[in-house]
């Protein structure tokens, strides 16, 4: 499936060069942000430990979900290129925050995850060195996890509208 795909970014390499969108815009009547999904909208708010009401999406758990549906497509399509056949499986992300940092009551308190945790149970006959394999690759080619990692340089701006 993804053999014409590679084949046309080896002849063109500026082809596979994507800039990826998302969009948010302030909530007037609540501290949140209504986010453009391309498939619903979805909206993002404080999470309780922070004073939300629980009943908006929390970013943090939008970046540990982001994080699962990338590994698992990833995992998926290097099991296939491999084939290693997986009956069936799970992956699980978790991340630890000190709410502290983000709310400004301890200086020392970092703001954002101190650790994320990936967790993958495969059910598969396959052998531990094929399994080893498909762990290093699927890290090797998932666009969030390498992110998270690698902490892209990341720029800020502001205007006035």
């Amino acid at each position: 499936m993804q053999a014409p795909i590679k084949e046309r970014y080896k002849a063109d390499a500026g082809a596979a060069l994507i800039t990826l969108k998302a969009k948010g815009t302030l909530d007037d009547a609540s501290i949140a942000c209504k986010v453009e999904t391309g498939r619903a909208l979805a909206v993002a708010g404080l999470h309780p430990a922070t004073g939300g009401s629980g009943l908006e999406l929390c970013s943090g758990d939008m970046l540990l979900e982001a994080l699962v549906a990338c590994a698992v497509v990833t995992l998926k399509a290097v099991s296939t290129a491999l084939a290693i056949p997986l009956k069936s499986g799970t992956v699980s992300a978790e991340g630890d925050l000190d709410f502290r940092g983000t709310l400004g009551v301890a200086k020392d308190a970092p703001v954002g995850f101190r650790e994320i945790r990936l967790r993958f149970e495969v059910d598969t006959d396959a052998p531990q060195d094929k399994l080893d394999l498909l762990l290093k690759l699927t890290e090797r080619y998932c666009v969030v996890y390498q992110t998270i990692k690698n902490g892209p340089k990341v720029s800020v701006t502001m205007k006035r509208v």
